[in-house]
């Protein structure tokens, strides 16, 4: 049991690339290429062992060191994922919400209409192929990490995501976190930013139930405003409850099924990567 949230980790993640970029169809690999980022790297979970281990009861002061630790080795693997990508000028944006925020479908009108060039997707989901599927019809590389009964995406997971996927230097790549508002706050992958997406269908009261994803957001996306008149929702209101708890955060609303509010966001990945830094952009092109 992971010793931060209390996801399963009985088996480690699944790397699977989508269809005619396995070896074999229906083949589902973990791959260990050798890239020059980090290899002397540890799973960051601490495992209680035994039959009863989930019964275990641990002191407090036990039970918060092991937690610290557990955060510490996911932090020390995600800065040096933070430094492989900006070696290649890579601008990697981790994306969080609930279960049905609209975060794939944002990623599929993004990849077709943004104009950037070249994207790259990283899938977490605890199960299944699907949405990267969906995302490889787009004509977007992309690999998928099922983490099982894992509810969450960590560092190590992202690096040997990164070792499948071998992203072009100065690549955008978005990686859609497993839907949790909870878990993914506290785990880095060594992304440039958190992007937490929500939905008018989730209640206003959004911010307040899960604050430190919304204190860890670069940006806050509220989808399906197209909805407003049918819901009870209040988009002032929670503007309001998102700023008392990360003041200055932008808030954009937005509907990805009617396209309104898309160009305020495409142009908010065009500053992002505009941001990188023109050192690693200029090493990057040497690379490209």
């Amino acid at each position: 049991m992971c010793a931060t949230c209390g996801c399963g980790d009985d088996a480690a993640a699944l790397i699977r690339v989508p269809h005619d970029r396995q070896h074999a169809e229906g083949h589902e690999h973990a791959h260990a290429a050798d890239h020059q980022h980090a290899r002397d790297h540890h799973h960051p979970h601490e495992h209680a062992h035994g039959p009863d281990a989930d019964h275990v009861h641990l002191p407090a002061t036990e039970t918060v060191t092991l937690e610290l630790k557990v955060l510490a080795k996911n932090d020390e693997l995600a800065q040096r994922n933070r430094a492989w990508l900006a070696e290649r000028g890579i601008v990697a944006l981790n994306m969080t919400s609930s279960p049905g925020a609209g975060k794939t479908t944002l990623l599929e009108r993004t990849i077709r209409e943004s104009g950037q060039s070249p994207i790259a997707v990283i899938e977490g989901d605890q199960a299944t192929l699907l949405d990267a599927e969906r995302i490889k019809a787009t004509g977007c590389r992309v690999v998928q990490v099922n983490t099982g009964a894992g509810c969450h995406l960590d560092a190590e997971m992202m690096y040997r995501a990164l070792e499948a996927l071998d992203p072009a230097p100065g690549t955008l790549l978005f990686v859609e976190n497993v839907g949790n508002l909870v878990c993914p706050a506290l785990f880095d992958l060594g992304e440039r930013e958190k992007v937490v997406v929500i939905s008018v269908t989730e209640g206003t009261d959004k911010p307040l139930k899960y604050p430190h994803m919304f204190q860890a957001a670069g940006l806050v996306l509220v989808n399906k405003t197209d909805l407003l008149p049918y819901v009870d929702f209040d988009l002032d209101r929670c503007r309001e409850y998102i700023h008392s708890i990360h003041p200055g955060v932008e808030v954009l609303p937005l509907s990805v099924s009617s396209g309104k509010g898309l160009s305020t966001w495409y142009d908010w990945l065009v500053a992002r990567r505009g941001a990188a830094d023109p050192a690693a952009l200029e090493e990057a092109a040497g690379h490209a």
